[in-house]
């Protein structure tokens, strides 16, 4: 089978779930002989999924930005949008405030969403293009709704081919938007869902979000778990380890950055967890500047900046090294997310998590045994939590024991991937 995957570039200044989500399944339909092709937008992909050159990254972030906002750019020679376009600058894009963050980009993601009659359409003809000479897909599998602007084009150009649509914290972004422009997005999603033969969600509970949000039928919305290849994980001997939390995502307040800070600094009040050590990890954007100057100051005003560390290496390596050196990771999400695949990761690591009772956090733990969940998400009932584990060091071993098991039997990537080609027969075309 030749599967296109079309993906939003991170550019790799953070942990990006939905990239590696990406890039688990493109290596698991690989190796099963499938020809599985990657093509990037906005910015290039995350780090380590080693960039590929041959392959050119469309609507190019700064490209795309500056002809919203001036029209003057919209007839730049060709050599403006080469020089806007190369990777050198769109990883300095992603590391810039507001490259990742839905504020003032309202008017763009409706442009966006309009397809042929959006400000973008000459960029939308010249990947069509590109793709129509260089690729033959069978199926077509955009990362996400907010990509559904391209699904008429895509429908028009390769009438054979099976469209498909992960679903996945398109919420996060729409809902971040005032009310007159949130409503019209989601409007437009529905309207461009027709092009589309199936959508993906990766989880039970956010199959319920996105029928709620999005009017398409429930006929086309199937529902296929994340998975990972837990032999690539290795799991440290649980004696080996000391007392330590980890929180992996990217260090910003919507992911709960700051509930983790300040329930740290209020588990150490507690003379009995003085040996306990908080490792951070996952990265950030030029947005989340504040919160980290903030964390900071909190942490030295408490006297904990020495118990605090920041792993800078969440790539590949870094992250196994990450996972080597906790007990627990929390990631107190705000309203929680539609998955979080630096769960699967924790587990297959052998490392529990903590999670609040929101999103899909329940459903992924209860399937994998593998950890806790607690109640409202607040900084008390977070070090409540962690304060039961890092007490009870049996039930902390059996837990790390358990959320392996969980992960091997319940989302080991081999069986989704299967998962996943079954649906994508299923869509086959006549």
């Amino acid at each position: 089978m030749n599967i296109l995957q079309i993906i939003p570039g991170s550019g790799g200044s953070f942990y990006c779930g939905n990239c590696l989500r990406d890039d688990k399944f493109y290596l698991a339909m690989k190796k099963q002989g499938h020809q599985v092709t990657k093509l990037p937008m906005y910015l290039p992909l995350f780090s380590d999924e080693h960039d590929l050159n041959e392959i050119p990254v469309f609507y190019g972030a700064i490209s795309i930005y500056l002809k919203q906002l001036y029209p003057i750019f919209q007839k730049a020679p060709a050599w403006v949008d080469k020089l806007l376009n190369s990777k050198p600058m769109l990883k300095l894009a992603a590391s810039m405030a507001g490259s990742t963050s839905a504020k003032g980009l309202e008017e763009m993601t409706i442009s966006m969403l309009m397809g042929e009659e959006g400000k973008q359409k000459e960029e939308l003809h010249r990947m069509v293009s590109w793709m129509a000479e260089h690729l033959h897909p069978d199926v077509l599998h955009l990362s996400n709704a907010l990509l559904l602007g391209l699904a008429p084009k895509l429908r028009e150009v390769f009438p054979d081919a099976v469209i498909v649509c992960s679903l996945q914290d398109e919420d996060v972004w729409v809902d971040a938007m005032n009310d007159s422009f949130r409503n019209k997005i989601w409007k437009l999603m529905s309207e461009k869902a027709e092009a589309v033969d199936g959508f993906i969600a990766v989880s039970d509970f956010y199959a319920k979000v996105s029928l709620e949000k999005m009017d398409i039928p429930e006929s086309k919305v199937f529902i296929n778990h994340l998975g990972v290849e837990p032999s690539e994980y290795q799991v440290k001997a649980f004696e080996e380890k000391q007392r330590n939390i980890g929180y992996i995502s990217r260090m910003c307040e919507a992911n709960g950055f700051d509930i983790m800070i300040d329930a740290f600094i209020l588990l150490k009040q507690d003379k009995e967890f003085e040996d306990v050590q908080l490792i951070l990890t996952g990265g950030s954007t030029g947005d989340d500047k504040g919160i980290l100057n903030e964390t900071e100051k909190k942490l030295k005003n408490a006297k904990l900046w020495n118990d605090v560390e920041f792993h800078e290496d969440f790539d590949g390596s870094g992250r196994h090294n990450f996972f080597s050196k906790v007990q627990m990771i929390s990631v107190p999400v705000r309203n929680g997310e539609a998955f979080g695949l630096y769960l699967l990761e924790s587990m297959a690591s052998g490392v529990p998590v903590v999670q609040p009772k929101l999103g899909a956090f329940p459903e992924i733990v209860d399937k994998s045994k593998g950890g806790i969940i607690y109640g409202h998400n607040s900084k008390e009932n977070l070090c409540d939590a962690l304060k039961i584990l890092l007490r009870d060091q049996n039930q902390l071993k059996q837990l790390s024991l358990d959320c392996r098991i969980g992960v091997e039997n319940e989302f080991n990537i081999v069986n989704q991937t299967q998962s996943l080609l079954n649906i994508y027969n299923q869509l086959k075309r006549n």
